[in-house]
Order: C-alpha cells, then sequence, then structure tokens
C-alpha cells in the first residue's frame, strides 16, 4: 500500500537553495514574476464561487491549505486577504524560511513541516492550493486521493502545473532552464509533467470535478504573465468537491 508522496531528491534540491526564496532576483525569480497572476486568479475565483461581497478582507475566515508552501510566496498574500492559512512543506529549511518571514511581517500562518498523508485534522479546509508541486510529488495518483480527503465538500482545489507537450519540454526545460537560466538546471523533470486529461481523470476519481480551466502564458516582450486560453506549457484548473 502507497502511503508516501515525499520526493526526497524533489526536496532536497529545493531546501538547498531555501534561502532564496525571498529574493525577486534570485533564483525564485520567474515565481515572483509568476506571483501576482496566481494571486489574483485564485481570488477572484474564491469571491465567485463563494459569492463573497468584494470587501478589504473578502478571504476573511476562509481556511485555506497551501500545499508545497515553500518559503510562503502564496501563503502570505492568503494570509494578507483574510485566510486562516496552514501551510505545509516537506523541506524543514523551507518551513524554517517562510516562518521567520511571515514573524517579520507580523502575519499569523500555521507552517507545519508535514506531507498531506501525514496531516491529521479536525475540520476541513475550504480551499486547497496545489500550485506547481504535482510534478514533483512521488506518487500523484495517491498525492490528489490524499488532498481530496483534506478538502471540505462544495470546497475548491486549485492545481497549477506544466503540460506534458513537446512544447512544454523546450520552453520550461530547455529554455528556462538551459538557455534562458531562469531556473537551476534539474529543476524540472518533463516525465513527471502532467496532461490536463490526466488530472481531470484522477481527480473525478476523487469526487472533484473541474470548473474551470485555463492556460498561463510569459509574453518576452512585455516580461508578464497573463492568463490565457493556450494551455500547452503552463496550465491553471479549478475544481470542487462533489
Amino acid at each position: 500500500m502507497k502511503n508516501n508522496t515525499i520526493n526526497k531528491k524533489e526536496i532536497e534540491k529545493f531546501s538547498k537553495i531555501a534561502e532564496e526564496w525571498w529574493n525577486p532576483n534570485g533564483k525564485f525569480k520567474p515565481l515572483h514574476k509568476f506571483n501576482p497572476i496566481r494571486i489574483a486568479y485564485i481570488k477572484d475565483n474564491i469571491i465567485k464561487t463563494f459569492k463573497i461581497n468584494k470587501d478589504k478582507i473578502p478571504l476573511k475566515k476562509l481556511k485555506i491549505l497551501d500545499i508545497g508552501c515553500g518559503g510562503g510566496l502564496l501563503s502570505e498574500p492568503m494570509c494578507r486577504l483574510g485566510a486562516e492559512v496552514t501551510a505545509i512543506d516537506a523541506s524543514e529549511k523551507n518551513i524554517n524560511v517562510a516562518k521567520l518571514h511571515a514573524k517579520q511581517n507580523n502575519l499569523n500562518i500555521n507552517y507545519i513541516c508535514t506531507s498531506p498523508e501525514k496531516m491529521r485534522i479536525k475540520n476541513h479546509f475550504d480551499v486547497i492550493l496545489n500550485m506547481e508541486i504535482v510534478e514533483h510529488v512521488e506518487d500523484v495518483d495517491f498525492f490528489l486521493k490524499t488532498c481530496s480527503g483534506l478538502l471540505k465538500k462544495n470546497g475548491i482545489m486549485f492545481v497549477a502545473t506544466l503540460n506534458k507537450t513537446l512544447k512544454s519540454y523546450i520552453f520550461a526545460i530547455i529554455g528556462a532552464e538551459y538557455i534562458l537560466r531562469w531556473l537551476p538546471i534539474g529543476t524540472h523533470e518533463w516525465e513527471k509533467f502532467l496532461k490536463p486529461e490526466e488530472l481531470i481523470t484522477t481527480l473525478k476519481n476523487y469526487n472533484l470535478s473541474l470548473d474551470k480551466i485555463n492556460g498561463m502564458q510569459f509574453n518576452i516582450l512585455t516580461d508578464r504573465w497573463k492568463v490565457g486560453t493556450d494551455k500547452s506549457v503552463n496550465y491553471i484548473a479549478k475544481f470542487i468537491k462533489n
């Protein structure tokens, strides 16, 4: 029986550069550029689904679980928007960096060094964020099954990942890692990329229905990301638990 989603090689890879998380010009520079569009997409879709008034703290009292939180680049904005954030990562170094940064900014975020299958919870979450994490876990099927078990009925799960296409290999690995050096070489393994239809089919088995799926594209001329229809490299999907 499978009972572990931690890929030790992946954890070591990110632990080595954990100190870089909050440096906008460091090794996570691409993620810093990516972050504003992720935050807006998550916030707008939560507001729409839960029919929340767009006040100054739109996510107030919502329980959010950020899986594979790294240094807290998404956890902190979610907390600022009013959510009660629990953020987990299997790298102790990542969690320590995240805790320190949150403390420096007076943000109350429940950071835990763990993985989804090891969590024991009393209350299920309203929202789960699986952002750029499924391509780094050991067993995607078991990982997604476990995540579904942590989500409330009618809750939302966001999944952002890379499509398994020739274009994604050229852009995300050859281009981003080897030519442009945006990411450290070896950040991604193409074999671990996931086609949208594979993700949708797997989550359907665990009572999650696709509500929305979009592509995310980087415009090299404007140096900005945008949400669009082209899902051939990066895509983001929103699922609702039945």
